[in-house]
């Protein structure tokens, strides 16, 4: 292994590892922080500095501040839940799979109705087919006595 080599996967301690870095991992935020981080948040001064402060202090973004709002006032930031998303709620994913369901089978009635009108538009056509061949037939006989 070259120095080259060693440099490119050194880890920040100055110690060389043998692979790839690990992937980062995702924090996750208890509701118990985030009501907090909330109430600070609000008691602030609206576009103070201050504001910017504490979410440089705790590491966060703005965005993380609506999502929380938003769960806060979904009535999904509970207690016991932990960076839980808005509408995942068992009746949420109950109601996606039936909204699902009623796109196939909205998407089977639409495929069958076009069926059923080819079978119609052949069975007009034949129909037709059927009648002429008929008079054709009647006239034939009429011809020949």
């Amino acid at each position: 292994m070259t120095l080259a080599d060693q440099a490119t996967i050194a880890r920040h301690d100055g110690q060389v590892t043998s692979g790839k870095p690990a992937r980062p991992k995702r924090r996750t935020f208890t509701a118990a922080y985030k009501k907090r981080i909330l109430a600070e948040f609000g008691a602030l001064p609206e576009n103070s500095q201050e504001r910017g402060a504490l979410l440089r202090k705790e590491r966060l973004y703005h965005s993380h501040i609506e999502d929380w709002r938003r769960q806060r006032d979904a009535g999904t930031l509970s207690p016991g839940a932990k960076n839980e998303r808005p509408g995942k709620s068992p009746e949420s994913g109950e109601l996606a799979r039936l909204r699902g369901e009623n796109r196939k089978l909205q998407a089977r009635n639409d495929r069958l109705s076009r069926d059923l009108g080819k079978t119609k538009t052949a069975l007009d056509i034949a129909g037709k087919a059927f009648a002429l061949l008929d008079e054709i037939s009647n006239s034939a006989d009429s011809d020949g006595n």
